[in-house]
């Protein structure tokens, strides 16, 4: 069912049941419905026609809220009938948003205006204001056809701006049908996603929880000591989040009632694993790789051993493929580059993009990840095409160096990547947040001997006692690497 349809379901039948939390402001799904229909109209009457970068047939609207109490109010408005939503993070520096504002030419943009959302036509300059509505006086939210463009995210790629991703509503549809009883997802359900809301993994939580009349919590900013407070006092039983947010969590204590525990956007160690275990013993933890363009690929069961390159096996409804660089399949155990045929697949990149990311080879899709798979289907994933340092002779994949240090006791952070070497090619270095004060070079050496051979140990190192992350937790590439490139006093040559 689209979510349009299922918030009014919701709406008539629990009308006073909660549906989106955040922090102090609960909205219940009579007050959400009422709202985004509220919204809706105000769309209609700014902006009667579309003349955006996406065509006259849709309505493309700009939401640049960040976690707002109004937040799914406005996307499920901005998503319904022949809306487009676009969702840009207000966190991004100014001058990146307004070249994305330019790049898209919305026909109306909504921001945060204090406890309410402000839309605005950026073609006319009218404007309106929407605060929270209690009463479904507008018309019904309408349904939107499978084939129209609906939603807008972004994603980083070679350039310096983040690259706009067009998504068609049957694609998150069918994942959204079949993700409901993988994840075991019902009416019942209480999610928990801290993230930024204009991202991939906290939006999409909320939108399974919303659709399946759960409750969904959120913050403003993650911080791990309200996280928890939140969880406990709301007897929240499913967690969404990014390692980073989970070993911070583990770290504050954690909550029994919680049942289920899904993460994305980067691999757990075994050292995660078996923090999770201990401070969350009840709760079956899954993992899941996936890409912005693609959608869900593979997901781990619980308890699955953990492993520093081991992604699980396909999601449903998808199929796997390794490929060299003829486009020849792979054998089981062969490294490649990573292909999916799958109908979670987005329909592109708006405009021509900078030529990487997004590739099709007939039926099959890929993001340019390398990996490789077992003779039983589950993918390993290696790194992104591109990535691999090529040092010494030696082929080396960042990211699966990246995971060693991780699992290491002493190492709570880490980026990992080559730079340029007269002799070698290119050199190995990291970047580390240490998770203890009395770590010493020759205690760290110790431990990556334990779980690299030589050749895949950073011949530098530098220590980060604040690693730089991004809204979503991750840790800030393109900052560390300037930081190590220019000598920052943020840094501490270790090694």
């Amino acid at each position: 069912m689209p979510l349009s349809g299922a918030l009014e379901q919701h709406a008539a039948n629990h009308p006073e049941n909660p549906a989106f939390h955040l922090e102090d402001r609960v909205l219940c799904y009579g007050a959400l419905a009422a709202t985004a229909r509220r919204l809706f109209a105000a769309f209609s009457r700014l902006a009667p026609e579309g003349h955006s970068a996406i065509g006259p047939k849709n309505r493309l609207i700009a939401i640049i809220t960040g976690n707002h109490a109004l937040f799914a109010a406005a996307f499920a408005a901005a998503t319904a009938g022949n809306n487009c939503a676009a969702l840009i993070d207000p966190h991004l520096p100014e001058p990146v948003r307004r070249r994305m504002i330019e790049k898209l030419g919305p026909d109306l943009v909504v921001t945060a205006d204090g406890a309410n959302l402000l839309a605005r036509s950026p073609h006319d300059g009218n404007s309106t204001t929407i605060s929270e509505e209690a009463a479904l006086g507008d018309p019904p939210l309408p349904e939107g056809n499978g084939d129209d463009p609906f939603l807008i995210v972004f994603t980083s790629g070679t350039t310096a701006d983040p690259k706009p991703i067009i998504r068609d509503r049957r694609s998150w549809r069918i994942s959204l049908e079949t993700g409901a009883p993988f994840f075991g997802i019902d009416a019942t359900t209480s999610t928990y996603s801290p993230g930024p809301l204009a991202h991939g993994l906290a939006l999409y939580a909320m939108t399974e929880t919303l659709l399946a009349g759960g409750i969904f919590y959120t913050a403003r900013h993650f911080d791990a000591a309200e996280a928890a407070n939140t969880i406990r006092s709301n007897d929240v039983r499913r967690l969404v989040l990014v390692p980073t947010m989970l070993r911070r969590l583990c770290e504050g204590g954690g909550a029994e009632g919680v049942t289920a525990i899904t993460i994305a956007g980067a691999k757990l160690t075994a050292a995660d694993h078996a923090l999770c275990r201990r401070t969350f013993p009840g709760a079956a933890l899954r993992e899941y790789y996936g890409a912005s363009e693609i959608g869900f690929m593979t997901a781990t069961a619980p308890g699955d051993p953990a492993s520093s390159t081991a992604v699980g096996t396909a999601f449903p409804g998808v199929r796997l493929s390794i490929l060299d660089g003829a486009g020849k399949a792979l054998p089981a155990g062969e490294t490649g580059t990573i292909f999916v045929e799958s109908p979670l697949v987005a329909t592109g990149y708006l405009g021509a993009g900078d030529g990487a990311g997004l590739a099709r080879v007939g039926n099959l899709t890929t993001v340019g990840d390398l990996g490789f798979l077992e003779a039983d289907g589950t993918l390993h994933l290696l790194g992104r095409s591109g990535g691999m340092v090529l040092s010494g002779g030696n082929n080396i994949y960042p990211s699966e160096v990246e995971a060693a240090l991780l699992g290491l006791p002493h190492v709570r952070a880490a980026h990992v990547f080559g730079v340029d070497h007269a002799d070698l090619g290119s050199e190995l270095v990291a970047v580390i947040e240490p998770s203890r004060s009395a770590l010493t070079p020759d205690i760290l050496t110790a431990a990556m001997t334990e779980v690299l051979p030589r050749y895949k140990q950073p011949r530098r190192l530098w220590l980060c006692r604040a690693m730089p992350v991004t809204p979503s937790g991750k840790v800030e590439a393109k900052t560390v690497r300037q930081w190590v490139a220019e000598g920052n006093n943020a840094l501490e040559r270790f090694l």
